[in-house]
């Protein structure tokens, strides 16, 4: 890997930083626990078209890592963990399929995310009964991506210009 291009990843993962931090002071949730923008996901969604895949999942986990250690807990590095994995692989298994333009690439991350989540807090909980939250989850995943992606899908253009 070039200088230039661990520089750039190194970017990609302080501006993700620094999106989920903004998120964090900026309240979104419309009354609906769990359901945040997910502004860093632009970071993500757009280095999966733009970076190698390895780079793009190291750029999300060190995001994950170092903002639960900086500004979360344990907990939220799990649900992270669990939501931003699942995202990355439906979200690369997507893509490569070529069917879907960016923003369906994006509400793909978005759904599998909160389901993630979800996933997660029934395990931690150990009552079946949270998954009932599921429709809410889906619609904010759907939601939430949909602007994500059409954001990433204007911002691209102007990243593709850049030799990396």
């Amino acid at each position: 890997m070039t200088t230039k291009r661990v520089a750039y990843c190194a970017m990609l993962t302080a501006l993700a930083m620094i999106f989920g931090y903004v998120e964090a002071l900026i309240p979104f949730g419309l009354g609906i626990p769990g359901v945040k923008l997910g502004l860093a996901n632009i970071v993500i969604v757009l280095a999966l078209y733009l970076l190698p895949a390895y780079q793009a999942f190291a750029i999300q986990l060190m995001r994950i890592v170092l903002v639960s250690f900086l500004f979360g807990n344990l907990s939220m590095m799990l649900y992270s963990l669990a939501g931003g994995i699942l995202s990355f692989l439906v979200m690369l298994i997507v893509k490569r399929g070529d069917a879907f333009s960016i923003t369906g690439v994006s509400i793909a991350g978005g759904v599998s995310h909160n389901i993630g989540q979800l996933i997660v807090a029934v395990l931690v909980v150990r009552n079946l009964k949270i998954a009932f939250y599921l429709p809410v989850l889906i619609m904010a995943g759907l939601i939430t991506g949909c602007l994500i992606g059409m954001l990433a899908y204007r911002i691209k253009p102007v990243l593709d210009k850049l030799s990396i």
